[in-house]
């Protein structure tokens, strides 16, 4: 049955081999999906539907969905995964640098913008397709900075308001593109266990109401949902996917 749900849509999921990624792309594949993997780290290979993409790059972009569409003449998902980022990341708020926070938003937000964009003509012509954005609960609610004390770190500054764009860019798109028969929605993970550091951990998971940190294949079966057509009346929504944590 669950093979069924994407029986032969060909999704496309940029950032596909990263630790959210890789789960996405599985479960996609489980339900039927053919999967376009758009990385930076991939070598394009048709076969194992991996494509070397740079999301930053317009060119990049437009020539990965040139691709797709010659290949296989459609487009019925996209999934807004990838996660580039400067070196200097981690920076504490009052030592970003202008042209670090430039950059950054640039990468993240305005690709999103772009492969959008790009998506979107195919889509209209098919008068079908849809699209989920990767946010997080920090582009919903305000930073718990105390969970970042026992070991000095942060979360970037950047991230907020990148990810809260991405929440309301996703309603704009749904708004926009709904009488086309064109899906938009966006999903929220809350902290995703990745070898952080123990403090962090141990903290965020007591104020978590699930105890505990997520894990990366919890967040794959929403996006699953959300292309299916057993969302077919789900559009502009932000689905969060974080053990409670924006509950309280």
């Amino acid at each position: 049955m669950f093979a069924e749900r994407l029986k032969n849509k060909v999704i496309i999921v940029t950032g596909g081999s990263g630790l959210i990624g890789n789960p996405i792309l599985e479960h996609l594949k489980e339900n039927g999906a053919i999967v376009i993997n758009a990385d930076i780290s991939n070598k394009t290979n048709i076969e194992s539907g991996n494509y070397a993409c740079d999301i930053t790059s317009q060119e990049s972009i437009l020539e990965l969905i040139d691709f797709v569409i010659k290949k296989f003449g459609r487009i019925d998902g996209l999934v807004n995964n990838a996660y580039p980022r400067t070196k200097d990341w981690g920076n504490k708020f009052e030592d970003v640098t202008l042209e670090s926070w430039r950059h950054n938003v640039d990468m993240q937000m305005n690709s999103v913008f772009y492969i959008c964009q790009q998506v979107l003509k195919v889509m209209k012509q098919q008068k079908s397709g849809s699209i989920v954005n990767i946010s997080s609960i920090y582009g919903v609610v305000g930073n718990d900075f105390t969970i970042y004390e026992g070991y000095g770190g942060t979360s970037p500054a950047a991230y907020s308001a990148i990810k809260g764009g991405i929440i309301n860019f996703t309603r704009y798109l749904a708004s926009y593109y709904g009488k086309h028969g064109i899906r938009i929605n966006c999903v929220s993970p809350g902290g995703i266990k990745d070898q952080q550091d123990f403090s962090f951990i141990e903290r965020y998971e007591n104020k978590s109401p699930l105890k505990r940190l997520g894990r990366p294949e919890e967040i794959a079966p929403s996006i699953t949902f959300l292309l299916s057509n057993e969302a077919s009346f789900i559009t502009g929504h932000n689905l969060m996917i974080d053990g409670g944590w924006t509950a309280i």
